[in-house]
């Protein structure tokens, strides 16, 4: 039963966190907690381990979903490595923060970082790049697989200042960043959003890989559990990069915001009551 539900787990975040450009563990991170406190349905875990096993799982679904976007020719590569250059060291700072965090004050600062980014969500489908976006150091032009040109870009600094704090949240609260990272790409970079969707998973991929590797040396993953959620994950991922290109996400968006309102609201209240 255990197995079953952390394969379902790994599932439902890789499709609806490779569909909006998330990454699964916003998902991921509340499940393992609520389920291992609240239900016997798994054993109790530790927020450092939810985090810490949440960041392994988003390895697989970054790179899964990234390897769908590739067949599809939506990422930019190049964008993708830069903006790790930022996000790498933050995810590592933010991997080191987190082990000093206890249940109440995680549940707390998570709850409230869960409802930011379901506001985020409810305004994503209505924001546009402001006038100024793409008029930047760094000039990129890209050429999707049906022929359409786009032209974006971004300081150079600037970019990698926002991609250091994405990878610090993805850090310390065991998230893809995506949800932070592809708002900015397409209002400050005039990233054309396919193309952030898809860029956002490379640097989730990339990020995960240094934050894991944090947790893991100082002990935070529960190697059984992972074991579960990869699977579920990695196709999960596979199965949103396809729904992606092929569906309008916006009944998915809805349907998760509001799940991310009501798993924040209570995360908050549970941090309050201690």
């Amino acid at each position: 039963m255990e197995w079953i539900v952390l394969i379902l787990i790994g599932l439902v975040s890789g499709t609806l966190g490779s569909i909006v450009g998330l990454g699964g563990g916003i998902i991921i991170v509340p499940a393992l907690l609520t389920l291992g406190t609240y239900t016997t349905l798994i054993n109790e875990i530790t927020p450092q381990q939810a985090v810490g096993t949440s960041l392994v799982i988003m390895i697989f679904t970054g790179l899964s979903s990234t390897l769908a976007y590739m067949k599809q020719k939506q990422v930019d590569y190049r964008s993708g490595l830069i903006f790790f250059i930022g996000s790498g060291p933050g995810a590592i700072i933010g991997a080191w923060v987190n082990k000093w965090m206890k249940l109440d004050d995680f549940q707390l600062y998570f709850g409230i970082f869960v409802i930011f980014i379901s506001f985020v969500l409810m305004i994503r489908n209505k924001i546009k790049p402001l006038k100024s976006a793409g008029n930047h150091g760094i000039k990129r032009t890209f050429v999707d697989s049906n022929g359409n040109e786009y032209q974006y870009g971004y300081h150079l600094f600037l970019a990698i200042f926002i991609s250091f704090i994405v990878g610090f949240c993805s850090g310390i609260f065991g998230i893809g960043g995506g949800s932070l990272m592809v708002p900015a790409m397409i209002i400050i970079f005039a990233f054309p959003p396919h193309v952030a969707v898809a860029t956002s998973m490379l640097m989730i991929f990339l990020s995960s890989l240094v934050s894991s590797t944090t947790h893991i040396i100082l002990g935070n993953v529960v190697w059984l559990y992972a074991a579960a959620l990869i699977p579920g994950a990695w196709i999960g991922a596979k199965l949103g990069a396809f729904l992606n290109a092929k569906l309008k996400s916006n009944t998915v968006v809805t349907l998760l915001r509001l799940i991310l309102i009501i798993v924040g609201i209570r995360l908050i209240s549970e941090g309050i009551a201690g």
